[in-house]
């Protein structure tokens, strides 16, 4: 199982908007970019609206970043569109054997390795910002 698609799809959303700046950046022109429907970029920007991220106005079409770049983080993304709640990336399975020496000890032992695990990856994604993202892609299609 991997995570959501939402994570992807809001550093999506952030990014064009900031590349689209000088235009209009609704939700159907995100959603063509993303190759989905309308109201899924609209549910994900109220999400990201809700964290601080963009600003949108009802009625109004298109969308700007709330912070600067530098101060959007992918970790704040993948908070924003809810992932996954702390220590949740990774599932135990439920009702292991208690007569069973490994059935008894899983749990607790794989446990703490899953949530190393998460930390690692939410250390990383705290030190990548949407500014980098910007940056490789405008390198990528030769814009400044």
């Amino acid at each position: 199982m991997s995570i959501s698609s939402r994570f992807a799809v809001g550093i999506h959303i952030l990014t064009l908007i900031e590349i689209n700046k000088e235009g209009i950046t609704s939700s159907e022109f995100l959603a063509s970019s993303v190759n989905t429907n309308p109201a899924v970029i609209r549910k994900l920007m109220g999400m990201l609206k809700k964290a601080g991220l963009i600003e949108v106005h009802p009625g109004i079409a298109g969308a700007k970043l709330a912070k600067e770049l530098t101060d959007i983080t992918m970790f704040d993304v993948y908070k924003a569109v809810n992932v996954v709640q702390e220590k949740e990336l990774f599932s135990i399975h439920e009702n292991p054997n208690p007569d069973c020496l490994v059935g008894r000890n899983i749990q607790n032992t794989i446990e703490q390795v899953f949530t190393a695990a998460q930390f690692a990856m939410e250390k990383v994604l705290r030190n990548v910002t949407l500014e980098e993202i910007v940056k490789d892609i405008a390198t990528r299609e030769n814009i400044c």
